[in-house]
């Protein structure tokens, strides 16, 4: 079997046979989105999904609902995060609930199954049903509604894309990414709010701002936040996602070196501070598109990516072992095959 190897990032193998490839496309830049690295197509639209919650977050704080509805940095944490309807989810997003002052009924999200296996199968045993407060997007559902209510808004279509908090959303987007409003496109997220869709290296480019502003390097108002929502993601990891996920596993092992956000269907971004950074002044952002969705795929090649730049030490990239050239096991646990990381993802 042959393949085009110039696309391709990921192949798995099974008794040695390629049985599968997944193609990709990666940008990393710096937070004036100045192109360092690439692979493939860096300026692919790509419809983000999650990894957009920071830059929906900052419109949130935008209306100070954080302030009038007293949300701490866990709650932020929360809103940016794509939990895994742990205990600590749920009851925290039910206690935020409670601080707007409105009940479940008001959440335009569905409950889901939750990403957690562990948490799906004691769900399963209890015969739990879960309620909008399980939803993944729960903490983002929960700050819009705190957002349309500290505008003075409606909060019955707090969701809709035209509604006033949506509008700012949208606008905050585009601005934060350097992009003029109609620069970006929306579609309908799996939590049914709006979702944009825009270069590939722009995701980059709001992860570098990140991680630019927690290092000290944006005094505006603007750059306190987006160091507020860094601050949030990275001081509460397990909020972000949750036990033996990539993101939590991730932050907790670089210690608030850098953030990082996963997306649906196979997108994922990451912003460096300088410190973390070997022989540079300035902070990065990394984001990368897997074509299929494949999120195995996904995080293996971001695990590639963070070595071969070289970012953080041997112990903190041994960190992420178990996702960055994962083993394929049978119904018997007998290994049969596995998943490699082509070795030159990147280019200058």
């Amino acid at each position: 079997m042959t393949f085009d190897a110039s696309q391709t990032a990921v192949v798995t193998y099974r008794n040695g046979i390629v049985e599968s490839t997944h193609r990709a496309h990666i940008a990393v830049v710096n937070a004036n989105g100045k192109m360092l690295h690439a692979f493939n197509d860096p300026h692919r639209l790509t419809l983000v999904r999650s990894a957009a919650k920071p830059a929906q977050a900052l419109a949130i704080i935008a209306t100070g609902a954080l302030e009038r509805f007293g949300f701490d940095d866990g709650d932020l944490a929360l809103m940016c995060g794509s939990n895994s309807s742990e205990a600590r989810h749920i009851e925290r997003a039910r206690s935020m609930l409670a601080k707007v002052g409105v009940d479940e009924s008001a959440m335009r999200c569905g409950g889901h199954a939750p990403l957690s296996d562990a948490v799906w199968r004691d769900w399963i045993k209890r015969g739990f049903e879960p309620t909008p407060a399980c939803s993944n997007c729960s903490g983002k559902h929960v700050g819009m509604l705190a957002a349309a209510r500290a505008m003075g808004a409606s909060i019955d279509d707090y969701h809709a894309a035209g509604h006033p908090l949506q509008l700012r959303v949208k606008h905050t987007v585009a601005e934060v990414c350097d992009l003029p409003d109609d620069g970006v496109q929306w579609g309908i997220d799996g939590c049914n709010l709006p979702t944009p869709a825009f270069p590939l290296d722009r995701l980059a480019r709001l992860y570098a701002k990140l991680a630019h502003a927690a290092d000290g390097d944006a005094k505006d108002a603007r750059g306190q936040a987006l160091a507020h929502i860094y601050r949030a993601m990275t001081t509460h990891p397990e909020l972000v996602a949750g036990e033996q996920r990539f993101c939590t596993t991730l932050m907790r092992a670089f210690g608030g070196a850098l953030v990082g956000k996963v997306g649906a269907d196979g997108s994922y971004a990451i912003g460096v501070r300088k410190n973390a950074l070997k022989n540079a002044d300035e902070a990065i952002g990394i984001a990368v598109k897997v074509e299929d969705g494949n999120v195995t795929a996904l995080y293996a090649i971001v695990a590639a990516v963070l070595q071969q730049l070289d970012i953080g030490t041997p112990e903190q990239r041994a960190a992420l072992r178990a996702f960055d050239r994962p083993p394929i096991r049978n119904t018997m646990g007998v290994e049969t095959g596995y998943l490699e990381v082509r070795g030159d993802l990147l280019k200058p």
